[in-house]
């Protein structure tokens, strides 16, 4: 019997999974839950080949850990097979508690717990199921084991889950200028003082990595039509949770109803066993379902919305670099209150939504970079690059963003 499992992968072909407890959290039915859930949420109703999911990004990060590993053991760093086994377990399960398009629910439906606390929640679930065989995992993804590198190869400036995002959500928008050098930067790591750093020869890959994650966060991630799309969802669910709370019974498969239901946040999660149970039953699907059922709801406001999200009738967005005028936000509710004959209070909660988006694409405090160089001297990347103003990278870029329903 063979003692692995080979996977293909678009991005990076062929990939191992050993046979043993790899093997088993993949299968797990949590780690399947992520093949019903898309890596890119709504992007696709900008780039429509963006289809991917988040098993397949889970994979990918794997492999891509894998080959750190061996990169990092061959330049004489020492890792127990045990450790590097933990750090495989836990990249692989770092994204386990995302929810069906992702930071949509975390305002919407669930609040004040963050997706990695459910990760967490659904980590420690395994761990009992498998006897304890996923504590040293654990410790690494909380940052708690004494080899800190390890933890930075799952979650930091240089970790595993952004090569292969960047790489694969390039690959698969077909936003080709997003085509980062991965294998370039891995065979370049190496460790300093129980930190990752990388050797002075894979400075330009760096470069490009870091220009790279600005132009994709812009491109794809916070893309206007995208973030308006986002919206629509936001406030259809709001729309359906503060239905349901008015005793109104609206469709909705068992585990979204909870969610609409109860308000679940980190002490309901702590103190209601189900909840994780519910959680773990949610994938995009039960959304898409709901919005197909909602369509036909006899509240225009519900319907409306659910329209707007299944036949990509988008919000239509205005971005400025300040925020918008209170008047020009009163005219619009008024608008849109008179056109669909609601209040305008109600057309200015679901009918509208405004917000402030900004990224910092490297912060000096968090983002330090360290590079090595051949004399054994270490430098951080704002201070060793050519390329790189830092002062420019490290800008707070501020957008504000008004969304509003259309009618033409």
């Amino acid at each position: 019997m063979n003692d692995h499992t080979i996977i293909n992968d678009p991005v990076f072909g062929f990939i191992k999974i050993p046979r043993g407890l790899l093997y088993d959290v993949v299968r797990h039915p949590l780690m399947q839950r992520l093949n019903r859930i898309n890596q890119l949420g709504l992007a696709s109703v900008v780039y429509p080949g963006a289809r991917h999911t988040r098993f397949q990004h889970s994979l990918g990060a794997f492999h891509l850990t894998s080959e750190a590993i061996l990169t990092l053991q061959q330049k004489g760093n020492f890792i127990f097979d045990s450790e590097a086994e933990a750090v495989q377990a836990a990249i692989l399960m770092h994204d386990i508690g995302h929810g069906p398009f992702s930071h949509v629910l975390e305002h919407t439906l669930i609040h004040g717990i963050s997706h990695e606390d459910i990760s967490l929640l659904m980590m420690e679930r395994i761990n009992r199921q498998t006897g304890g065989q996923l504590n040293l995992a654990i410790s690494i993804f909380k940052g708690e084991y004494p080899k800190q590198f390890l933890h930075q190869l799952i979650s930091s400036q240089l970790d595993m889950d952004r090569l292969d995002y960047l790489r694969r959500d390039s690959f698969f928008t077909g936003v080709t200028e997003g085509n980062i050098g991965s294998a370039r930067i891995i065979k370049m790591l190496n460790v300093v003082d129980d930190s990752l750093v990388i050797e002075s020869k894979g400075i330009y890959s760096l470069e490009n990595f870091l220009t790279t994650r600005r132009l994709m966060y812009w491109q794809v991630y916070l893309h206007k039509t995208a973030v308006a799309c986002e919206k629509v969802l936001v406030n259809t669910l709001m729309r359906a949770k503060d239905l349901t709370r008015e005793g109104k019974d609206l469709f909705a498969s068992p585990s979204l109803k909870y969610f609409l239901q109860n308000e679940a946040d980190k002490t309901w999660f702590e103190s209601h066993p189900e909840t994780l149970d519910m959680y773990s039953d949610l994938d995009d699907s039960d959304i898409w379902s709901a919005l197909k059922a909602w369509k036909y709801s006899d509240d225009k406001i519900l319907s409306t919305l659910a329209t707007d999200m299944l036949d990509r009738h988008i919000f239509k967005v205005e971005v400025s670099e300040t925020p918008a005028d209170e008047e020009r936000i009163d005219e619009l509710a008024r608008k849109i209150a008179q056109k669909m004959d609601i209040s305008t209070n109600d057309a200015r909660r679901y009918m509208m939504s405004i917000n402030t988006i900004q990224k910092d694409m490297y912060n000096t405090m968090d983002d330090s970079i360290t590079i090595l160089y051949k004399d054994g001297s270490t430098r951080d990347i704002s201070e060793a690059s050519e390329l790189l103003n830092v002062q420019l990278l490290s800008k707070k870029i501020r957008k504000y963003y008004l969304c509003y329903q259309r009618f033409e």
